[in-house]
């Protein structure tokens, strides 16, 4: 699976910014698409995730009613549309997928095998 993710940029303090991030390859109804973000000098970060089959989706709590994860399957395409943005927010955003947990782990990057090559989202004050 190969993943392409897009759509960061630099955006004002209370913005918005939708990224979307393409898979290409095998795709299962046992995916989890995940959304992280890596700001300098921390820990990857679990944003949100939602499973490839169905509507339920998950939120850390730092994003949760700001931000919203959706999936297109036909066009094999998830969405993290981010709303009233604050400069914490800035960081590399990735996309993954992984297959082997079920929605188990969607939160623990280490289950993730397929990762994007990242877009950076810069919120200024």
């Amino acid at each position: 699976v190969q993943l392409q993710a897009s759509g960061g940029g630099l955006v004002q303090a209370g913005g918005s910014l939708r990224l979307s991030c393409v898979a290409s390859g095998r795709t299962t109804s046992n995916y989890v698409m995940g959304w992280f973000r890596q700001a300098p000098g921390k820990e990857r970060e679990f944003l949100a995730a939602i499973l490839f089959s169905g509507r339920t989706t998950r939120y850390a709590a730092s994003v949760k009613g700001r931000f919203t994860i959706s999936r297109d399957n036909a066009e094999n395409t998830f969405y993290l549309q981010m709303n009233s943005l604050k400069p914490e927010d800035t960081a590399v955003y990735y996309c993954a997928v992984e297959d082997r947990s079920g929605f188990s782990y969607y939160s623990d990057h280490s289950y993730y095998d397929y990762w994007g090559q990242g877009t950076q989202v810069t919120v200024s004050s």
